[in-house]
């Protein structure tokens, strides 16, 4: 055979060639695209990993946590006995920054203008809302602020005062004080985190026995059921010339209704089958949300909500602490006894709540 009939060598016979000089197996056509499909599964899962981290990271760096044992000292309530656990939840109107559009009128300084105790009994498949105040006269303890001053103890003080003058903790203390109850942790929420987080749901969905009409804070509502967004929300739980005697107690009411409809909402969400929305709902929780340090991680905040998963909203109890108009000036409330401290001893010990504990002499209207 001359060289001119010798037979063309193809690209296979070539690559044949080389993988027998190396020593190596010839590599297949499945072999190539399974390595590609490797390469490309390396790069996602790295390029997922690095943004969860980024995201976890920046949400736990949106939390702000308040080291309770520190600020109190040892002077305290002891734990309850069974594993039931009790929170402090603050609602704060500082009327600053994002919060200055959302005040009404000129109020300097910041304010706990939403204070409810939530009890979880053992089993934490129940829970009850205590609602205090803000205009209840109140013995406030000696405290520590944050800088280290020492504010004197005082009595006949308004209870929404004592955030303005000392700070959280100082609430804590007034609280664990007044009732004789241990709190396990803490939550504070400001107005402008509240607004957006109910925008971030989608809205939040009320019905209301009478119209409200409140030029104070804006609420403008027909009786009927409304979805509310995060302004129409702030003016909901704010109003009180719309509703009983335009007092603080008159506002309770619709402020428990509107954290049942919420917290309701919440637990409905797709959160699963919308990546986005989780981590909008979660950045504007966590955004405005100040913790006891125990809870001011994202792990613990999510295991806490993990471990609270059996506690149905719609079978919350919301209660009012039981109050009487003060003797000395009608404008303000003091606890009723013996009605407070059937409520409170029933929450030390983790047991039911007579009905009788939950009766208030003041209503509100």
């Amino acid at each position: 055979m001359t060289h001119a009939e010798a037979p063309q060598s193809t690209r296979a016979d070539r690559r044949r060639a080389a993988d027998g000089k190396s020593g190596r197996p010839p590599r297949s056509r499945g072999r190539r695209v399974r390595r590609i499909i490797l390469w490309t599964l390396v790069v996602l899962v790295l390029a997922a990993g690095g943004t969860g981290y980024w995201l976890y990271n920046n949400l736990n760096s949106n939390l702000h946590g308040v080291n309770l044992d520190e600020a109190l000292g040892k002077n305290r309530p002891e734990k309850m006995a069974t594993s039931g656990q009790n929170i402090l939840v603050l609602g704060s109107d500082s009327r600053a920054g994002d919060n200055a559009a959302l005040g009404t009128g000129k109020v300097a300084g910041a304010r706990s203008d939403t204070a409810l105790v939530m009890h979880i009994p053992e089993g934490r498949t129940r829970a009850t809302a205590v609602s205090i105040p803000r205009d209840t006269l109140v013995t406030r303890p000696e405290c520590t602020k944050s800088d280290g001053s020492t504010v004197p103890p005082a009595k006949r003080v308004m209870f929404n005062s004592v955030y303005s003058l000392a700070g959280p903790a100082c609430v804590v203390k007034t609280v664990e004080q007044m009732s004789g109850v241990r709190m396990d942790h803490f939550m504070e929420i400001d107005f402008s985190g509240f607004k957006d987080l109910v925008d971030a749901i989608g809205g939040v969905t009320v019905t209301v026995d009478k119209p409200i009409h409140d030029k104070s804070s804006g609420l403008d509502l027909t009786a009927g059921t409304h979805k509310l967004d995060g302004t129409q929300s702030l003016a909901f739980v704010r109003t009180r010339h719309g509703v009983g005697d335009g007092s603080d107690l008159g506002r309770i009411g619709l402020q428990q209704q509107f954290m049942v409809a919420l917290l309701s909402e919440i637990k409905q969400q797709d959160l699963l089958g919308s990546p986005a929305k989780t981590y909008k709902i979660a950045n504007s929780l966590t955004s405005s949300l100040t913790t006891d340090s125990e809870l001011a991680s994202l792990k613990s905040l999510a295991d806490f909500g993990r471990s609270m998963n059996g506690v149905d909203p719609g079978n919350m109890d919301t209660i009012m602490l039981p109050v009487a108009y003060d003797k000395i000036d009608p404008n303000r409330v003091v606890a009723a006894q013996p009605q407070a401290d059937t409520l409170w001893k029933a929450i030390r010990t983790d047991t039911e709540i007579p009905e009788s504990a939950k009766k208030s002499p003041a209503t509100g209207g």
